[in-house]
């Protein structure tokens, strides 16, 4: 069952006070972001919050679940969502403890395509045999 985006929207608004709070759908389910880090995941219409010590320190005892089938077990975030200031704590300590993610690099187009797109019209010449 996918997600509903009325309930990623609640848990964005919980955690507004952790920073910049933002979602983003990916393969039918939610990524949450705070301050340009995916720190948790909403899958099922449930929080899946990624695991760190500062995290799991703040949530003291933690239930522990894998958002989707062969995924590593995040922590089931669900009655702390109900305390605002405290879920804003706990993802604000997750994100600080995560590293940045790495910049996209534009990878160049291969030799190959790069000829192709600069001198071929797919036409042929006037002269040109045809192989049989």
């Amino acid at each position: 069952m996918a997600s509903d985006i009325g309930f990623v929207e609640y848990v964005c608004e919980q955690i507004r006070g952790a920073g910049h709070v933002s979602h983003r759908r990916m393969f039918g389910e939610f990524a949450v972001y705070c301050d340009g880090k995916v720190v948790a995941l909403v899958c099922d219409n449930q929080l899946f919050l990624k695991p760190t010590a500062p995290g799991k320190a703040l949530l003291g005892r933690v239930k522990e679940a894998p958002p989707y089938p062969g995924a590593r077990p995040y922590y089931l975030i669900d009655a702390q969502l109900d305390d605002a200031d405290a879920a804003a704590a706990i993802v604000r300590a997750t994100a600080e403890a995560l590293p940045m993610p790495k910049a996209k690099t534009r990878t160049a187009p291969s030799a190959r395509t790069s000829k192709a797109r600069a001198g071929s019209t797919g036409k042929k010449s006037p002269g040109a045999k045809s192989k049989r």
